[in-house]
């Protein structure tokens, strides 16, 4: 089965109790990349790194992500200007978490009207995450 070779190399735990889907992390901090992957990775997430908008974009084209976690601040495509794109060229809409160091609340408002499942303000109880993600896949 090619899904099986492509995952050898991180072979999950048998009885993973919420593992179902492939998510891809969007975004340039690398701490928060390592922490999140790390986290979803022991509930048995398959995860893909994007470290930009357009490198994100190209990934979600490619891959089909069931779920994106995005930030909204990044270099050469911001958050925002993903989720617009995403908006504008997918019939399907995608599943997404936007996260933020923002505090506006106008921000939150946009991504919310873009259509955004979840928004989450950095820092955050990486179990509010895990919590999002298993009820967005649920």
């Amino acid at each position: 089965m090619a899904i099986e070779q492509e995952h050898s190399a991180q072979h999950d735990d048998t009885n993973q109790p919420e593992g179902v889907g492939r998510i891809l992390i969007v975004d340039d901090d690398a701490e928060i990349i390592d922490s999140v992957r790390y986290a979803l990775e022991s509930k048995g997430y398959s995860v893909s790194i994007a470290r930009d908008g357009n490198q994100g974009l190209a990934m979600i084209d490619r891959e089909n992500p069931d779920l994106v976690i995005l930030d909204m601040m990044m270099p050469k495509r911001s958050g925002f200007l993903v989720m617009e794109n995403l908006r504008r060229t997918r019939e399907t809409p995608i599943k997404v978490i936007m996260i933020t160091a923002n505090e506006g609340s106008r921000h939150k408002a946009y991504a919310e009207m873009l259509g955004v499942d979840d928004y989450l303000r950095k820092p955050f109880p990486m179990e509010q995450l895990l919590t999002s993600v298993s009820n967005i896949l649920s």
